[in-house]
């Protein structure tokens, strides 16, 4: 499928996909009909609206799957989005485990994708929960260093919950202290812990 909607990068990631092929590219039919920007993120085909993610492409070994960015926030009429895992707190998938599936719900889906495109154009976002208390040794480099809260304050959820875990393992406090040191450039920099 070559047109100027598609990403060369998708067209590679479909010429290499050993399961779901079929699905992938029923799929991506029925989200370039929606008139999303097609991109390729996290390593799978990702759909975008003015730069905004509103659906993923992606599979796995029981199933594949379209995925909400802000599935959260969408009326779910037909009650078949699902939450991957309970800490997932914005995205939800559909899932398929074969081509006919996506066939037979291609209009329902479109009604869904053009819903997302709705909550980008509204520019409504997912609030977050805060499920994670910032190790005493952060708080102290906070009170320190007020621009480094703000910075890890502008870090997304995911980031900032990467890091306090990464913090908060170590038993002993001098080396929360020295993992929270040398993390520093990092979250000004803007970037995740494996970044």
């Amino acid at each position: 499928m070559t047109d100027s909607r598609t990403n060369p990068k998708v067209d590679e990631f479909l010429s290499k996909a050993r399961k779901w092929k079929e699905e992938y590219e029923q799929l991506r039919k029925i989200v370039l009909d929606c008139e999303l920007t097609e991109d390729f993120k996290w390593m799978h085909p990702c759909y975008t609206f003015q730069n905004k993610n509103v659906v993923l492409i992606h599979g796995f070994k029981e199933y594949c799957a379209l995925l909400f960015h802000k599935g959260v926030l969408l009326k779910d009429h037909q009650g078949i989005l699902i939450q991957q895992t309970e800490k997932v707190q914005s995205a939800r998938q559909i899932r398929f485990t074969d081509v006919r599936e996506i066939v037979e719900l291609e209009a329902t889906l479109k009604a869904y994708i053009y819903e997302a495109i709705e909550v980008e154009k509204a520019g409504l976002e997912v609030e977050f929960k805060k499920e994670f208390e910032i190790p005493e040794e952060l708080q102290n480099k906070f009170d320190e260093l007020p621009v480094l809260k703000t910075a890890f304050e502008a870090l997304t959820p995911g980031r900032q919950r990467a890091y306090v875990h990464y913090f908060s393992e170590p038993k002993q406090s001098k080396t929360r202290v020295a993992r929270i040191e040398k993390s520093v450039q990092k979250i000004f920099d803007g970037q995740g812990l494996k970044d």
